[in-house]
Order: C-alpha cells, then sequence, then structure tokens
C-alpha cells in the first residue's frame, strides 16, 4: 500500500486484522496447551494404575483422593469428575502423543512412560481399533488437536462408537462447528441420518448452511479454559457491561435493604449433568433459612427464563440444602414482562409457592422494579 493510500479506514481495519489474527494464534495455542495437559495428566493417572508400585493402597479411592491433594497446591479443574475425564481422553485418544505439538512433552515423562507408549503403538495395544481402520477414514492427529478445543473432544469421548465419533470429529473440523453446534447436531441425530439418507450430500450441504461456527478468538467463557489460566468464573463471566454495572448496584441494592440478606457467591457456577451454568447473585437469608438465587435478564420476559431460573432452584433444592433449610427462593428480574405470558410460564411449578410464602420477608415486588428502572435510566437505556 502506498503512503497515500493509508487512510483512517485503512488504519481502523488493519489493527481490527491484527487484533483477529493474533487473538486467534493466542487462543488456538492456549487450547492446544490445555488439550495436551489433560492428556498428559489422564495419561499419568493410567500409568500409574497400571504400574505404580503403591496403587494397593488407594483402589477406587485413588481419584479422589488424588484430587484432594492437587487441590490443595492450588491447581483448578482437578475434581475427582475431571480427572476421569482426562483417563478417558487419554484412554479415547492414545494416539495424541505422536503428534508434533506432543512431543515438547516427551521431556515431562519418565523415559520408561514415553518408551511404554512407543511399545503399546507398534504392537496395536494402545491404538486398539485405530490401528485396525484405514488412516483414510482417520482424522490425522494433529489435524484434531490443532482444530478441536477440549471441550469439542470432551463432548467427543461420550460417543462409544469409534467410527460415529469419526464422523462427528470429521464434520466438526470441516465445518468449523462450535462446541453448542457439536452437540445440537448429536442431539439431532445427524450421523444416523446421514447413513440412512439417499442424498447425503443434499443432507451435508443443508446441515452446513444452518451451523453456528467456533469463534476464532480466545474462549474465556469456557469453564476448561479460565480453569487452565487460574481465572475466576466472576472475573470473566458476565455478558456485557451493562449487566456487570446492574449486578454490582443490585448486589449492594440487596444487601443495603438488609432483611436477612447474607451474600454469598457471584456468577456460582453449578454443573447440571454435563453443563456448566452460572448463577448470577446468591444469597442466604438468615430469617428465613434459604437460599435466595437472583437472575437478571437485560431484554424483555421468555419463558426460557423462568425455567432456567427454576432449574437452578430446583439444583439447589437438591444440592445446596441442608436439613435446617427451607427451600431455595428464585428472583428474576427482565427489563420488560407480559403478565399474562408470566403467569402461564409459572403455571404449574411447584417453586412458585416458595416465593409467595416468603413474599412478606423478601424484597417488596415494587421495590425491585423501581430499582431496575433508575439502573436502567442511569446507564442510557430507560424511557
Amino acid at each position: 500500500m502506498a503512503k497515500n493510500e493509508l487512510t483512517f479506514d485503512h488504519l481502523v481495519d488493519s489493527i481490527r486484522q491484527v487484533h483477529k489474527q493474533l487473538a486467534s494464534q493466542a487462543g488456538r495455542a492456549v487450547n492446544i496447551s490445555l488439550t495436551l495437559r489433560n492428556w498428559a495428566v489422564g495419561c499419568y493417572i493410567r500409568e500409574y494404575e497400571q504400574n505404580g508400585a503403591d496403587r494397593a493402597g488407594y483402589g477406587d479411592r485413588l481419584l479422589g483422593i488424588l484430587s484432594e491433594r492437587l487441590t490443595e497446591t492450588g491447581m483448578e479443574g482437578m475434581a475427582s469428575r475431571s480427572l476421569r475425564l482426562y483417563r478417558q481422553f487419554y484412554l479415547t485418544y492414545p494416539q495424541i502423543w505422536q503428534t508434533v505439538s506432543a512431543e515438547s512433552l516427551s521431556s515431562l515423562f519418565p523415559e520408561t512412560i514415553w518408551q511404554s507408549l512407543s511399545a503399546k503403538s507398534g504392537t496395536g495395544t494402545l491404538t486398539g481399533i485405530v490401528g485396525k481402520v484405514s488412516p483414510k477414514l482417520q482424522a490425522p492427529p494433529d489435524l484434531l488437536i490443532k482444530s478441536l478445543s477440549f471441550s469439542h473432544f470432551a463432548e467427543l469421548i461420550t460417543i462409544e462408537d469409534f467410527f460415529k465419533r469419526t464422523f462427528y470429529e470429521i464434520e466438526c473440523i470441516r465445518g468449523n462447528w462450535s462446541v453448542r453446534e457439536l452437540k445440537r447436531q448429536v442431539s439431532s441425530l445427524y450421523y444416523e441420518r446421514a447413513g440412512l439418507s439417499k442424498n447425503k450430500e443434499k443432507l451435508a450441504e443443508l446441515v452446513r448452511s444452518g451451523v453456528e461456527p467456533a469463534e476464532p478468538e480466545l474462549a474465556i467463557r469456557d469453564p476448561y479454559i479460565f480453569e487452565f489460566l487460574g481465572l475466576k468464573p466472576q472475573e470473566v463471566m458476565s455478558e456485557s457491561d451493562l449487566e456487570n454495572h446492574l449486578l454490582d448496584k443490585l448486589q449492594a441494592f440487596l444487601l443495603e435493604m438488609g432483611h436477612g440478606f447474607c451474600f454469598e457467591a457471584r456468577q456460582k457456577r453449578i454443573l447440571i449433568g454435563n453443563t456448566h451454568n452460572f448463577v448470577d447473585l446468591v444469597f442466604h437469608h438468615r430469617i428465613l433459612k434459604c437460599h435466595v438465587l437472583v437472575e437478571l435478564k437485560v431484554d424483555e420476559f421468555s419463558h426460557e427464563h423462568i425455567g432456567q431460573l427454576n432449574t437452578y432452584v430446583s439444583w439447589y433444592k437438591k444440592n445446596e440444602t441442608t436439613e435446617s433449610d427451607n427451600p431455595p427462593v428464585g428472583i428474576l428480574l427482565c427489563t420488560r414482562k407480559d403478565q399474562p405470558l408470566v403467569e402461564y410460564a409459572l403455571a404449574g411449578m411447584d417453586n412458585r409457592l416458595f416465593v409467595s410464602k416468603y413474599q412478606l420477608e423478601l424484597p417488596k415486588k415494587e421495590d425491585m422494579q423501581r430499582f431496575l428502572a433508575n439502573q436502567m435510566r442511569e446507564v442510557g437505556h430507560g424511557e
């Protein structure tokens, strides 16, 4: 570009391109490092289970005890469930050790373990069914580790059938699928539909036209990523500056009101099945002896909102309520609502009874609505 062609628009576009490219590189580097870390952890655990000198003393308690010891050292993401996932990752994708990226791990392993991996690979013991299938039907290990995040792998290892899993690996790479898109396609039986379809190319074209592509930049919302980087959920999980502002004020508002509110957590992460969820604010009410969960939606009410909050309240009721506690309460705040829709959305939900039972002790509905209206005007989003 000649000097006289450098305009302000070119300046903006050039900076944007530099940011996009380097952010994408950073994201890939972090994902590869995380994937290798988890694979290596799984490898170590498996080798210890088979050859550890004192393994008999731990037995079935190994992962639980190991999790406690690692957590005491300050490591994030080392719950026993995660360790079990890493072990399964190693068992499902043993070929990762042969990637160029994994060569850097050789110095982290005792020579005996690396030799064992090499020996097993040569006999086909390590690769299992992978060694019996034509390489043309397999995604190359280097391509897998460079194209898929660990969150993708965490979903893929739940697919036991090798050919089905390979199908989704290839489709993920071809379509640059996000993790959510991978889950959606598995749930919609894309593999089975492709097998039955008489026009497979047409089906593939339809799927590709509606997919949600993966974000090339660092997926900081991924729980595996922020645990790996040592970040805390509250540092990374706010949806927008507006929501952050409102949550700051809402937290102070409820504490200022008194009435027994004791602050417990913000962006409280809870694991439901295989899905990580985040509750905006969590309080414990010392007078009512119950948890109070607050969800803030910076948009109009929808029935999905109340369904989400009801899910959180139900989870808290089962997993966090002690014998001396009353059932938890949920408070949902939206910027606008259609009252008939709210009434129908609440119909038939048992958790709704708890809200009406504790109505006198909880903040008055008018106070909550006034708070939200004032804050929205303050940030320029009210009428």
